[in-house]
């Protein structure tokens, strides 16, 4: 996976035709190659390869012959990317800017600074060649009434902060300062879904 943090970069890969071609190259090819599995002109296709490799989404991986042509092949750099919430720079979503727990809005910020905080930190794992330790949960639950959501939400609340006095370290020493150790940041949130299974039913 890679992280894009850079505007010029977003901008270069937020195109439809780029996306596809950079689907494409997920295994190695040429320009040519991709532009008759699209059934697209070639120049229109190589414009595009030559775009996406000038920004660093793709790279070479070597050439081969088609009767008398040499042909350069291209491979996209990663799996997967992800746009960093950093883009937006000011216009992105702070978690200061609204207290109410209870809001999408609220949420949604840290959420946001979750995925900026994970994108930077994986970048500077992969600076160092090491493995970034994360841990995550994600379950599905239902419930049938707000009175039945509020009490699981006081409950966990209980249950976190009980775990947290007992098995974690204080962020801050007694002056204020940092305390020793490595400083980890803890996100939940509970949000409605929908329900596949039964948009599904006729």
């Amino acid at each position: 996976m890679e992280v894009v943090a850079d505007g010029a970069a977003a901008a270069a890969v937020l195109h439809p035709l780029r996306l596809k071609i950079l689907d494409a190259l997920r295994d190695p090819d040429s320009a040519s190659g991709v532009a008759r599995r699209l059934k697209l002109p070639r120049q229109r296709v190589n414009y595009h390869v030559r775009q996406l490799a000038r920004a660093g989404f793709l790279e070479r991986a070597g050439q081969r012959r088609r009767g008398n042509m040499i042909e350069r092949r291209y491979v996209a750099t990663a799996r997967s990317y992800v746009l960093s919430p950093e883009l937006l720079g000011r216009m992105g979503l702070e978690p200061g800017a609204t207290h109410d727990a209870l809001s999408a809005a609220h949420l949604l910020a840290l959420v946001s600074r979750a995925h900026a905080d994970v994108a930077r930190v994986l970048h500077r794992a992969d600076q160092a060649g090491k493995r970034l330790a994360t841990w995550s949960l994600s379950c599905d639950l239902r419930f049938e009434s707000p009175e039945q959501r509020a009490w699981f939400a006081d409950e966990l609340r209980r249950a976190l902060m009980d775990v947290v006095d007992r098995c974690a370290s204080p962020a801050v020493d007694g002056a204020g300062a940092p305390a020793p150790g490595r400083l980890h940041r803890l996100v939940v949130g509970v949000y409605p879904i929908i329900d596949q299974a039964q948009d599904d039913r006729p």
